[in-house]
């Protein structure tokens, strides 16, 4: 047979089986006086078994190990190995679909966020900060929100939330003080009394020492975003939390 016959015959292209050729999943014929490669039944039980295991979803390299057992022991541990990661797919794909589910009920009910798909928690979250508004404090955080709810471990992003709720009733105030500071210098009083009602807006426990610029990524991102006065305000008010935690933790001593 020549490679178009062979590969009709096992169902494959005459690419894939030169494809495999240059792998050294299926081994170079033996050729003609005119150079044809000419291959033989062997050669079409072998590029067939390939066919198979590539078609399960083996790679090129599990095939490879596959073969390299005549008895078929490597066969079966490398299935058992596929089964299991094809259990561990069709895992994800419930849960996926599952939280698709779930959108598309709170999508019929018009409980669905402007900024898109989210889990449930976040959603309350947003819906607790009430609708949109005209403020620009109050959509970079509600970006910021969304993107967390993509980035952030599903433990810590539950840990955050946790702290979060309960803040919602000081939002008004405090997007209104961050706003003021969008064209301000960092050194403007507003920004000491705007930290000052952040920082009251805040639980103890979301003081923490910000990170130096370039240290933390996701950091990085949410300070970048604000302009120069409004990121001195929230440096400030994650700090203030912080002494008043200390204060806190100190008092019970």
């Amino acid at each position: 047979m020549r490679i178009g016959e062979i590969a009709a015959l096992v169902g494959v292209t005459p690419r894939a089986v030169r494809h495999y050729h240059q792998s050294g999943l299926l081994p170079e014929p033996p050729r003609r006086a005119n150079g044809y490669r000419e291959y033989g039944i062997r050669d079409a039980v072998l590029l067939a078994r390939i066919r198979r295991l590539t078609e399960l979803g083996l790679g090129l390299d599990e095939v490879r190990g596959a073969l390299a057992d005549d008895e078929g022991r490597g066969l079966v541990e490398v299935l058992r190995e596929l089964e299991a990661d094809l259990a561990r797919q069709e895992a994800v794909i419930r849960e996926r679909r599952e939280r698709l589910a779930a959108l598309l009920d709170r999508a019929r009910d018009g409980l669905l966020p402007a900024e898109g798909p989210v889990s449930e928690e976040i959603g309350e979250l947003l819906a607790g900060l009430g609708p949109a508004s005209d403020s620009p404090m109050a959509a970079k955080d509600r970006e910021i929100l969304a993107l967390l709810d993509t980035v952030v471990p599903e433990e810590e992003r539950a840990r955050l939330i946790g702290m979060l709720h309960g803040t919602a009733e000081y939002a008004h105030e405090v997007y209104a003080r961050l706003d003021d500071l969008a064209e301000a210098a960092p050194d403007d009083p507003r920004v000491a009394e705007a930290a000052r009602v952040l920082a009251a807006a805040l639980p103890d426990e979301a003081g923490w020492e910000p990170p130096a610029e370039g240290a933390d990524g996701l950091a990085d991102v949410f300070f970048g975003d604000l302009a120069p006065a409004q990121s001195a305000a929230v440096r400030l008010a994650l700090r203030l939390v912080q002494e008043r935690q200390h204060e806190r933790k100190e008092g019970e001593r």
